[in-house]
């Protein structure tokens, strides 16, 4: 199957059943040197505190600024060609809306069934606002506490209370990637054995929105500059047009130039959407033709 083929049939799964693996996504040596720049980290981390996030779990973010390895997932091809091609409906760009490492401990207990979406109070069912991925660190087993989805709960049915299909636990190995929609319902499972579990959610969102993650605090100018252009623009140096994110009416990437004067004025530039683009230039027509 071509790569383009294996797009589409993930998009096709992806939009039926709310969910979808990409089996071997990458080497499980990128996990595995990506795992080593975050041992430490997992180990200083507080639990959480709450019902929600778990106390018998450990999360943390700006995992950019903690392993180069983690542009890997962030940036992988396939993944986020499926991402954009759920998402472009809505947005003209996609942009990171988390990077957080999980670790589910011995005992920790079934997390409350949700859904991402629900972050934004905003109509449900008219569109997708996000989809995360979720890469094991450790082998995800029904026993460890598996992430489990329900089938067909995204879109319209995440109106309603019922839940069409029983959960499946997805049992998947390093180098594997689930992705789910925003609007399927989802859980961490009760961790049953006595090792830890591990992942990394990566989240993308609709351009537009609020993201989870504060990314202009998690990955400043002086931090994004290190970053090739594409990841700059996924984690926020870019306008979403009309005009959203902007500074001082300019795309954030100015500030990535080393050169830039933080105090030096800027012009405001228009950065609008062909159909506010196309008002602008008949207005403007119109103008002249009058003179």
């Amino acid at each position: 199957m071509t790569t383009d083929a294996a797009i589409r049939q993930y998009v096709s799964e992806l939009s039926t059943f709310g969910y979808c693996i990409v089996r071997d996504a990458l080497p499980a040596s990128t996990i595995a040197a990506l795992e080593a720049d975050l041992r430490e980290r997992f180990d200083l981390t507080p639990f959480g505190e709450g019902g929600f996030y778990g106390e018998a779990t450990k999360r943390f973010g700006r995992l950019l600024a903690r392993s180069r390895h983690t542009e890997a997932l962030v940036r992988h091809p396939v993944v986020i060609a499926i991402v954009e091609t759920i998402l472009a409906r809505w947005c003209d760009c996609i942009q990171l809306n988390t990077t957080q490492a999980i670790a589910v401990h011995p005992g920790a207990p079934a997390q409350l069934p949700h859904r991402d979406q629900d972050m934004w109070a905003a109509a449900k069912g008219e569109m997708e606002y996000l989809v995360n991925v979720m890469w094991p660190i450790d082998r995800f087993t029904r026993e460890n506490g598996a992430t489990q989805v329900w089938p067909h709960s995204h879109g319209l049915a995440a109106l309603s209370d019922d839940t069409p299909e029983p959960p499946v636990s997805i049992e998947m190995a390093p180098g594997s990637a689930l992705l789910f929609l925003g609007s399927t319902l989802h859980a961490a499972g009760f961790n049953r054995s006595q090792h830890v579990r591990r992942g990394i959610v990566i989240g993308y969102a609709l351009g537009w929105l609020k993201p989870y993650e504060n990314q202009w605090l998690a990955y400043p100018p002086h931090l994004a500059r290190s970053f090739s252009p594409e990841l700059a623009a996924l984690v926020g140096y870019r306008q979403h047009r009309p005009n959203l994110g902007n500074y001082e009416g300019q795309c954030p990437s100015i500030l990535l130039d080393p050169g830039h004067d933080n105090d030096a004025p800027l012009a405001a530039m228009d950065a609008l959407r062909e159909d506010q683009q196309a008002l602008v230039t008949a207005l403007i027509q119109t103008r002249e033709e009058a003179r």
